[in-house]
C-alpha cells in the first residue's frame, strides 16, 4: 500500500510539473494597425463614383488612422477591405486576410486587393482593382 500510495504522489507531482501555468497562455499583447493607402491602381471603365471602407477586428478604420487592440498572444488580427463602385446597379469587391499575432514579430506591411467587376452593359466584365495597404506592429 505505501508503494502505492508513494508512486500517486510522484505521478501527481510529475503531472504537476508539466502542466502550463493559466496566465502564460492568457498573455496579452497591444498591435498596432494604421490603414497606410488606399488607391484605385486600375479602372477599365467600370466606374467613376466610389466607396471604400476598411477594417480590421470588425473595426472601421479610415486611411491614414490607426486602431491599437489588445489581443491574446495566441489571436490574430482580421484586416478587411471593400469597394463599391456606385450607381444604379452597384458592383462591389471584398478581400480579407488574416495574421497570427505570434508572426508580429517586426512592422508587417501588408497589401489586400480588391477586384471589382462591372456586371452590365456595354463594359460588362470589365473590372477595377483597389488597393489597400496596411501597416501592422506590436507595441512595444
Amino acid at each position: 500500500m505505501f508503494k502505492g500510495i508513494k508512486a500517486l504522489l510522484v505521478l501527481s507531482l510529475f503531472a504537476l510539473l508539466l502542466a502550463q501555468p493559466v496566465s502564460a497562455a492568457a498573455k496579452t499583447v497591444e498591435v498596432k494597425v494604421t490603414l497606410v493607402r488606399v488607391e484605385l491602381i486600375e479602372n477599365n471603365h467600370v466606374g467613376h463614383e466610389w466607396y471604400t471602407t476598411a477594417s480590421v477586428n470588425g473595426k472601421e478604420l479610415r486611411e491614414g488612422s490607426t486602431i491599437t487592440l489588445k489581443l491574446k498572444s495566441t489571436g490574430s488580427v482580421k484586416l478587411e477591405a471593400y469597394a463599391e463602385e456606385q450607381d444604379k446597379i452597384p458592383e462591389a469587391g471584398t478581400a480579407v486576410s488574416t495574421i497570427k499575432v505570434s508572426s508580429v514579430t517586426k512592422t508587417i506591411n501588408k497589401s489586400l486587393k480588391v477586384k471589382v467587376v462591372e456586371n452590365r452593359g456595354r463594359y460588362s466584365g470589365n473590372s477595377a482593382e483597389w488597393k489597400f495597404t496596411f501597416k501592422i506592429q506590436k507595441v512595444k
